[in-house]
């Protein structure tokens, strides 16, 4: 992996060689979810993404961003590259109540060790890029409730996984929670749910076209053709023209689309634009 490259993407060409610490460790993460945007579009484009870690790094460095399998991945492998102790855990989201809770392999979480803080005493840290609109910071893995951008989360052991952990998000938030179990895992406990995540017509994923961009006030959520903020000046717009679109992907997620054909804009802007009128028809059904 090119570590500066990596480093430059995140305007942190500084970190080079500098020694882990807590003040750098919330400057990576915080770069990263401001800079490399949580994204499912590589499926929208039938380019199929393996989450191997070095793979997704060159993505991210290429200027594109991925979903927890590929952010969470990519930055595990940067923060070993500079000398921290990050483990890998399986986690699962929890869209709504309806869903069951647990730790089911549909997201990568990641931990940061030996970097002890007034806040963590025992140098524990919570560390995830793979929320979309989770986590702007690392928070100390403590039990508490916690203030974070505009958004109020919660840590405490988690009552599906003995021994893991439970994050409660904001109830403005797009999932309810998250469960993850302590022990380490490896890159392959995830592969199955990134067949399906990436390829199954009941994965979210196949049916909304989804980015997302974390900021210290709130977050900039793209859900095929509707834009929405959350947080200071909440907002929602529908990006009617491909202009509209195109111009609000670049400007807001940092997502060019510049090495993809313009005959591969074309059919991914029919794609978009088929979901979202047939969104519009359920939901004037409704």
């Amino acid at each position: 992996m090119d570590v500066r490259a990596y480093l430059d993407r995140l305007g942190l060409g500084g970190l080079a060689g500098q020694e882990p610490s807590v003040p750098a460790l919330h400057a990576l993460h915080t770069a990263h979810a401001e800079r490399v945007p949580y994204e499912v579009l590589e499926i929208w484009l039938d380019r199929p993404t393996t989450i191997d870690p070095l793979d997704s790094a060159r993505r991210i460095v290429a200027g594109r961003g991925g979903y927890c399998f590929h952010l969470n991945g990519a930055f595990a492998a940067l923060l070993r590259a500079l000398g921290y102790q990050v483990t890998r855990h399986v986690g699962g989201v929890q869209g709504t109540a309806d869903d069951p809770a647990g730790a089911t392999a549909n997201h990568l979480v990641l931990t940061v060790t030996g970097l002890p803080a007034p806040e963590s005493p025992d140098g524990n840290w919570l560390v995830d890029l793979g929320m979309g609109d989770g986590l702007h910071a690392p928070l100390p893995l403590v039990a508490g409730e916690y203030e974070q951008g505009g958004f109020h989360y919660r840590l405490r052991p988690s009552e599906a996984e003995p021994g893991g952990w439970r994050f409660d998000h904001d109830p403005r938030g797009s999932f309810l929670g998250m469960d993850f179990r302590a022990e380490p895992a490896t890159m392959s406990a995830f592969g199955e749910q990134h067949r399906h995540l990436s390829t199954s017509p009941e994965s979210g994923f196949v049916r909304v076209a989804t980015a997302a961009r974390r900021d210290a006030t709130g977050v900039d959520i793209v859900r095929t053709l509707v834009l929405t903020r959350v947080g200071d000046n909440p907002a929602r717009i529908e990006l009617t023209s491909r202009n509209d679109y195109f111009t609000a992907m670049a400007d807001i997620f940092g997502i060019t689309f510049a090495d993809v054909s313009p005959a591969a804009r074309d059919t991914l802007w029919t794609r978009l634009t088929t979901a979202h009128e047939s969104w519009l028809s359920r939901q004037s059904a409704a």
